[in-house]
Formats: structure tokens, C-alpha cells, sequence
């Protein structure tokens, strides 16, 4: 049994559900019509300017004037409020006084508006009084399905359309650039700017207060527009962090995600008991973030453009290596500095790029990486160069510098480049030095598609950035190892530890009760005896063998080295009762209820083992942030650390070990054995679902992690609880949805077979290999509408697109099938939600062996149950006509079946009963 449409993103412009649907953001960035409610003639007014620039820029649509005050405005006639208004309006622009905007908004929606734009300014910012009028506007909003931009926005411009709904100067040049900006100023800033460099834009978007339109709703809306190739955001702060990330790994992969986000400096630096919250300040959150997401940040508006540019005009490199075309020295140097600086790498020419470039060079080159083609250089010999270098298997990409001399021909060169502005997989980039004597070349290149720069160095930044932009989305998706070890965890331990400190009302778990939980997890840690008496103590050193450690055991103590808590290399009985004498009496000394006893450890010794942390705490943006780095009492010295957000895969684990300095040496240096970073990158994700399946923990550390040649263990760890006093659901959520394992279900089929339907893993990509290899072309034209290639279907590219699910907005079942003890995926069932409506597709496909066993029925009664619990409004899906089996399983769960005979489909819909 198979069915449907392969894609959540598929064109469903025939779908009359989601053109009705008022969540749509098309009625904000493509209405019909448009009422500007505060329009007035008083000079230099808000509602005057909106008004007269929708007038003055003609979008298609009819433009209605609302002021109660005045039968005309600008010679348009006039409507007292929104309801006289003779149609139905798609927008609604709001430029009244803040005290009456929940009241106008309060008529839109009875009105049956779609959209509005708040310009009004005196929310949220004016205090408490502005909060709770923003909370009336959200209310009513809310109630009526408006989506709103602002309060306290610029407003909207689409270029493309000449709509101008805002009361900015001019609207902006048209182009294929989204640009989206919290800071209405800098708005009108990058619009003069842009004029002067001649920038277009699809959409230019002041999003004020983000009331209700966020980061995460607009990223979806322009990530689905075809006229939009690239966004670019100005952020302020990130509103809803899970939205933001959602939806920009959905669309980085397509298009471009540009930011640049003020605020680098520590000022959000927090006081914190653990190492690890000491050492994660906001903005390193953030770009663990953007980065987890495939987002590419910047630190100048320079930047924010040029990066737009070359990743619209030219392919993402496939390496670092670049390699240099100039005629003259200095300008290369300044170009490989910057390179090298950036983490790139000057290409090293090949043999026969040598002896092709010795043939039509003058014998004077430079012989090297940059090539020097000398100051006579004319078009043909840069031209011939440039062909070489281009067939150099050794380079990534390519720039071009020019520097006007006596014998420089700027334009002539340029035409002659222009035909090598598409080498496949190789980028290149142009700097044409020299001002005004220039600009002719200049405007030849960017028209053929060759972004050009004023200065090489610049050029060469750009490229670092494009290689690490590449490279970063590349990663994200590499498929991962699953780890069966950790399959299985003793969650019940953990809670029951976690309980039982809360019951005595402690937040802080002691050492012992930290490692059990490490265990549980299947994390190694050295084994630990409690001793609340000197001979206990005594009595398991002995048990042990010396040499043994001894550390404080106290429910109320967070660092114990910072107390004389730690006293390592014990060598008889005598000097256990010694220390433990002389610990108990400092401590009591310290807090008479602070001294529980001693755990008894054995003095582990790994060999050429390093010391690091991992450990877990709060962001108030984007909740538990993992850390990793160099460990031990230096750790807030030496800093030498990398962020991540859980969950984790081994691949995203891998690249938290690579951003550290000390990854060098767990590799191996210097005749030192290295560490076994697989079993490393293992207990990472490890400990990444402890942190996540186990919201009540508020920091955690393992420092000193013990990594050696011969094993890696953990020698401390501590916990810390978030207060009893925090519901369970208030607690921290991640920024990234964990896999949804209530969705795992165990079922019989017809025959007796016993199959694990259970959510889709990125680990999941071979057995969907497997899977596909199984399907009959006639299965395969079912689910596709077409005979879609195998190698197509099981391509890496499309398959991690499959098997990376973001469960936020779309959940793959897939039904595994065990038998002698190998695994196989016999059947796939996909609910996407469809961005901007309430609405979702549903897909489903059954591999023909088991076809006819009732597992299209159960995939189809866990996607309900999933949609019931996502609050989905409605599930579609669109079926052959001649798929009858298909059909019958639909009717048989309550879908309404409607025949498209034009199309030879069938949509099935079914409104969904949320829980």
C-alpha cells in the first residue's frame, strides 16, 4: 500500500485549505487590498505617509482610507471606521495612538480582516501601561486568527509589487533579498544604502515589538518564496528561540540565512555555582545556536550584503583552498594574510597547473600561490590564467585582483572573465582596485555574476566565511552512528535520586548520587564509597588498595577543592583516619551541617590522560546549553571550551570536540597515543539525553572527565536541581525538540509478525537504503506520481532530508522489523505541518512484502493520534486515483474524499479532534 506527495514543501496552490486559511502571511506581503485606519492629511503625519506611499507606488490593489473625521483623504474617499469600509479588507495598517489600538483591532476582526501592521508606537516600551495594551492587542488579534506586524514598526515594503506600507521616503529597488530588521531606524538606514549601491529586495520588513509575527513565521514565509533567494535579519533579541531554530534548519539548506545581532560583549554574564555556567555567556549561546541551526552570522553590515551576494551569485566551496590571480605583489600578500587569518589556505598549484601557467606566463611569474601574472598583464593573459587555475584539483576557488597600472585594461578583462563566472563547485570572487577607473570592469563582472570587492582582503574573508558556512551545513547533515549501548538507560534511577533530594528538600545531589546518575547513562565513572566514620573510611581504603582519595561528602557544599574538600595520593589506613579527622573538624569549623563523610576513591591514573569538562546549565533563551573542553581547577583560566545544543547526534558530539584547542592533543601528539574520540563523542550524546529526558536538572558538571589511551572515566560530577518551588511545567524546555519517544508503540500484524513503529533518527539512513531497494516501481509511482529513480530516492542529499526530522514540524514513523538480529524498515508514514496554517499532509508507503497486512491502517491511526496531540487542525493528503487501497484505509478513518478527475488525484481531508 503506498500513497501521496513526497513533500511538505510540494506546490499546494491548487489547495483551496491553505489559501483560506487567515494564519497565511500573504495577505501582510501580497494583499489585494489595503485600509490604512489613522489616515490624515496633517503634514509630516504617520497615517498621511503611509497612506500617500500606497497611493504613489501602485501594488494592484485599492487602498481605503479610515478616519471618522473627514469624508476624503488625499482626494480618496473615506471610511469613519473599518466595517463601512465596502470590502473585505486583507490589511489593515494601524497608525492611531496606542490607547486605541486594541479597540480598532477589536473592529478588524469583526470586520473579517486578514492582516494588520501595527505602526502605532507606546507599547511595551513606554512600561507597564504599554504591556498590558499589548496584551489587549494580542488578545483580540488572537481571537479573530490576525497576524500582526509590529506593534512600534516601520511597516512592510514588497518591491516586487511596489506595495509601500510604511511611512519610510522611498520604497525599495526590487530584488531577491528578504530583509527583515527589528530597528525601524537602521530600516531607513540600509534603504539609502541600498539605493546608492544599487541592492534589490524581495521584501523589506520592519518587525517592531514581534508581537505575533516572529522570526520563525517569516523565515518559513520567505523561505517558500521563490522570488527570495536569501535572508538577511538585523536582530535585536531572538523572540521565541525553538520557532527561530525550527525554521531555520528547514530552510538553510535551500536559502541563505543571513544575521548580524549587536550585543557581543559578556554584559550577560551570570553569577554561577558551577564551572560551566561561569563559562556559557549569551552570545556564545547564540552562536552555538545559529550555528546548530546553519546560520550564518556576521559582525558588519558590509558583511550582512557581501555574504548575500556571493552565496546567491557562486557555489559554496567544497574546501578552504583558495588560490590568488594578481598583477601585483602587494595586494596578494594583503589577501593571503586575510585568508590564513580566516582559516583558509593558499592552494598548493599542481604540477601540471606549473607547467600550463610556465607556457603562457612571462618567465618573471611568481612561480607560486598567489600568481603574480605581473603589471603588463592584459585580458588574455589573466583570462588564460585564470582557465588554468580553474582546472586545478588542488583549489576551492578563485580570486581575481586587479590593480589599475599603465598597461591594466579593467573593462577588457572583465568581458573576458565573464565567461568563467560558473566553475562548477568553485567559487570565484573579484578584486578590481582603483575607484571610478574601475567601475566599467566592475559593473561587467557583477552583471555576469562575479561579485566584485574594493579591497582583496575583504574578498578573501568572504570566502573563509563562505567555506565555513558550507562546511557548517554539510556537518549538520552528515549521518550519525547509533549508539545501541545507550539504547536503554535506567531513567527510573535517576528520577528516583532526583525525588529523594527533593523530598529532603535539597537542590544539591552529593558526589555519589551524581555518579549514579552518570551510570544510569552508561557513563563510566570510578567507583565510589560512601564513609560517615573514620574506620569506614579506613575499612574500604584498605578494600580498595592504596593509593585512594578522599573527598567530602556534604549535601550543602558546591566546590569542595575550594575548601580543602579533595585530598588525593592516601597511602596507608593511619592517613585516611588522619584526613578524615582533619577534614571533618575544617569543615565543621565552616558550617556544623555542611560535613556528611567522606567518599573513599581509588587514585585513578590513566596514562598521557587529559583532564576536561562536560557539563550542562540554563540559558534563559534557548535553556540547557551543553559544554565541552579542557577540564581541572584551571578550567575558568584557560577557557579552552565549545558549546552545543542538546540533543546530540556523534557527528554534532565530533564537532564539539573539534572546536576546542585540546582536540589536537586527544588526537595524539608528539608520540602521546591519542584517545578514543568514538567513545568519547558516545558518552557526549550520553550524557546530552541525561541533560534533556531530565528537565529538573539545572547544571550539572563532570570535571575532571578523565580521557586517556587506555580509557575515559569520570572522577567528580556534581548536580544541582532547579528549586521545588518550579512546577514541572515551567521548567526549561530545549531549543531543540527531543525525539518524541511517546510516539514509540509496539504492534501484531495480520500474520503474527511483530513490528516497533516508532519516530524516524537520522541514524536511520541505511535501513531506508535497504528500504527503497525492497519497493516495486509500481509502489514507487503510487507514493511519487512518478517512477522516481532509486538512485534518486536513496541519494545522500534528499535521504538526510528525510531522516533529520524537526519534530516541531514534521514526525516520520517508520515500522522496524527484526529478525536475526538485523534490523529493517518494511514501511514509512510522514505528518509535515504545513508553515502559516493549521493544516498538515500526511504521507505513507509499504514495502510490498508487506502490503495487505493492515500496516498502512496503523500507520495512518498513529499520524491521527500524533496530529491530536500536535494540535493540528486538519490532515490532508493527495492519492492517485487508481490507488483504491489507499482510498478504502482513508474512508475507513473518517477522511472526506474528493476527486480531482483534471489531475487524476484524490484529496482526502479529515478535521482533527485535538486533545
Amino acid at each position: 500500500m503506498s500513497t501521496l506527495k513526497p513533500s511538505p514543501t510540494v506546490d499546494l496552490s491548487h489547495d483551496i485549505l491553505r489559501l483560506e486559511n487567515s494564519q497565511s502571511l500573504d495577505a501582510i506581503f501580497t494583499p489585494k487590498n489595503v485600509a490604512v485606519i489613522g489616515a490624515t492629511e496633517t503634514p509630516n503625519a504617520v497615517g498621511r505617509t503611509v497612506l500617500w506611499n500606497l497611493v504613489s507606488n501602485p501594488f494592484g490593489g485599492t487602498v481605503f482610507p479610515v478616519n471618522p473625521k473627514r469624508p476624503s483623504v488625499l482626494g480618496i474617499k473615506s471610511y469613519p471606521n473599518i466595517a463601512s469600509v465596502p470590502e473585505r479588507v486583507d490589511l489593515a495598517v494601524i497608525a492611531t495612538p496606542a490607547s486605541t489600538v486594541p479597540g480598532v483591532m477589536r473592529e478588524c476582526v469583526a470586520a473579517g480582516v486578514k492582516g494588520a501592521i501595527v505602526i502605532s508606537a507606546g507599547f511595551k516600551e513606554m512600561g507597564a501601561p504599554g504591556v498590558e495594551l499589548e496584551r489587549q492587542l494580542h488578545h483580540e488579534a488572537k481571537l479573530g486568527r490576525i497576524r500582526l506586524i509590529g506593534p512600534n514598526c516601520l511597516g512592510v515594503m514588497n518591491p516586487l509589487t511596489g506595495l509601500n506600507a510604511t511611512f519610510a521616503g522611498d520604497i525599495a529597488r526590487p530584488g531577491r533579498i528578504a530583509f527583515l530588521s527589528q530597528s525601524g531606524a537602521l530600516c531607513t538606514a540600509i534603504l539609502d544604502w541600498s539605493f546608492r549601491e544599487k541592492v534589490g529586495f524581495s521584501s523589506f520588513v520592519s518587525t517592531g515589538s514581534m508581537l505575533d509575527i516572529g522570526w520563525g513565521d517569516l523565515i518559513d514565509y520567505f523561505g517558500n518564496d521563490a522570488r527570495t533567494s536569501a535572508i538577511l535579519i538585523y536582530m535585536e533579541s531572538i523572540g521565541d528561540a525553538r520557532a527561530f531554530l525550527s525554521a531555520a534548519r528547514e530552510v538553510a539548506l535551500s536559502k541563505p540565512i543571513i544575521v548580524i545581532k549587536p550585543g557581543r560583549t559578556d554584559a550577560a554574564a551570570k553569577a554561577a555555582a558551577s564551572h560551566t555556567g561561569s563559562l556559557t555567556g549569551s552570545d556564545d549561546v547564540l552562536d552555538a545556536a545559529f550555528k546548530r541551526a546553519g546560520v550564518l552570522r556576521v559582525n558588519t553590515i558590509a558583511e550582512l550584503f557581501y555574504m548575500a551576494e556571493v552565496l546567491a551569485k557562486q557555489p559554496r566551496p567544497r574546501g578552504n583552498r583558495l588560490t590568488i590571480i594578481t598583477n601585483a605583489g602587494g595586494p596578494g600578500v594583503l589577501a593571503t594574510d586575510a585568508l590564513i587569518g580566516g582559516g583558509g589556505e593558499l592552494a598548493t598549484l599542481s604540477k601540471e597547473t606549473h607547467e600550463k601557467l610556465n607556457a603562457v606566463l612571462p618567465p618573471q611569474w611568481s612561480r607560486n600561490n598567489p600568481i603574480d601574472v605581473l603589471g603588463d598583464a592584459g585580458a588574455d593573459r589573466y583570462a588564460k590564467t585564470l582557465e588554468i587555475a580553474a582546472d586545478d584539483p588542488n583549489s576551492d576557488g578563485l580570486l581575481v585582483i586587479l590593480t589599475p597600472q599603465d598597461m591594466t585594461q579593467p573593462t577588457q578583462t572583465a568581458e573576458l572573465l565573464k565567461q568563467y563566472a560558473r566553475t562548477d563547485g568553485k567559487p570565484i570572487l573579484a578584486s578590481w582596485m582603483g575607484g571610478p577607473d574601475v567601475a566599467g570592469g566592475e559593473d561587467i563582472l557583477n552583471r555576469a555574476n562575479i561579485p566584485t570587492f574594493p579591497y582583496p582582503d575583504t574578498a578573501a574573508k568572504t570566502f573563509c566565511s563562505m567555506h565555513a558556512y558550507a562546511q557548517n551545513l554539510k556537518e549538520l547533515y552528515e549521518t550519525p552512528r547509533l549508539d545501541e549501548e545507550a539504547e536503554h538507560p535506567d531513567s527510573a534511577l535517576v528520577q528516583s535520586i532526583i525525588a529523594g533530594a527533593m523530598a529532603q528538600g535539597r537542590t544539591l545531589l552529593t558526589e555519589f548520587e551524581s555518579k549514579q546518575l552518570l551510570q544510569a547513562y552508561h557513563i563510566t565513572t570510578v567507583p565510589t564509597f560512601l564513609a560517615s566514620t573514620r574506620e569506614e573510611a579506613a575499612s574500604y581504603a584498605k578494600s580498595i588498595g592504596f593509593p585512594v582519595v578522599l573527598k567530602l561528602d556534604s549535601r550543602v557544599i558546591t566546590h569542595k577543592t575550594d575548601v580543602g574538600g579533595v585530598k588525593l595520593n592516601i597511602a596507608s589506613e593511619s592517613e585516611v583516619r588522619m584526613v578524615f579527622d582533619d577534614m571533618k573538624q575544617r569543615i565543621q569549623a565552616i558550617d556544623a551541617a555542611a560535613f556528611d563523610g567522606v567518599t573513599v576513591q581509588p587514585m585513578v591514573k590513566l596514562k598521557d590522560a587529559y583532564e576536561l569538562i562536560l557539563g550542562s546549565s540554563i540559558d534563559s533563551q534557548f535553556g540547557p546549553v551543553l559544554l565541552f573542553g579542557s577540564g581541572g581547577v584551571l578550567v575558568e583560566v584557560f577557557k579552552d571550551k565549545q558549546l552545543g545544543l542538546p540533543p546530540l547526534n556523534n557527528t554534532l558530539a565530533r564537532r564539539m570536540i573539534e572546536g576546542t584547542k585540546i582536540s589536537h592533543a586527544l588526537a595524539g601528539t608528539r608520540g602521546r597515543a591519542g584517545v578514543d574520540l568514538p567513545a568519547l563523542e558516545r558518552l557526549i550524546v550520553r550524557f546530552s539525553r541525561l541533560v534533556i529526558e531530565h528537565r529538573r536538572i539545572k547544571e550539572i558538571d563532570i570535571n575532571p572527565l578523565l580521557a586517556g589511551p587506555d580509557g575515559i572515566i569520570a572522577l567528580d560530577a556534581r548536580v544541582v536541581l532547579h528549586d521545588a518551588s518550579v512546577k514541572d511545567s515551567d521548567l526549561p524546555v530545549s531549543a531543540i525538540r527531543p525525539y518524541p519517544s511517546q510516539y514509540v508503540s509496539q504492534e501484531t500484524l495480520r500474520d503474527g509478525t511483530v513490528v516497533v513503529l516508532r519516530p524516524i533518527r537520522p541514524e536511520d539512513e541505511p535501513l531506508l537504503v535497504g528500504f527503497h531497494n525492497q519497493l516495486s516501481e509500481e509502489s514507487v509511482r503510487m507514493r511519487y506520481f512518478s517512477p522516481l529513480k532509486l538512485g534518486q530516492r536513496i541519494a545522500h542529499e534528499r535521504l538526510v532530508r528525510v531522516c533529520f526530522n524537526d519534530y516541531d514540524r514534521e514526525c516520520a514513523i517508520v515500522v522496524e522489523l527484526e529478525r536475526d538480529e538485523s534490523k529493517q524498515i518494511v514501511a514509512v508514514g510522514r505528518l509535515s505541518k504545513i508553515p502559516g496554517t493549521g493544516d498538515a499532509e500526511f504521507a505513507i508507503l509499504v514495502s510490498d512484502a508487506f502490503q495487505r497486512q493492515g500496516l498502512g491502517s496503523k500507520l495512518l491511526e498513529t499520524l491521527i493520534r500524533i496530529s491530536e496531540e500536535e494540535k493540528v487542525d486538519r490532515i490532508v493528503a493527495d492519492i492517485l486515483v487508481d490507488n483504491q487501497n489507499m482510498q478504502s484505509v482513508c474512508k475507513k478513518h473518517g477522511f472526506l474524499l474528493h476527486h480531482d478527475m483534471e489531475n487524476g488525484t484524490v484529496r482526502a481531508e479529515r478535521l482533527v479532534k485535538r486533545l
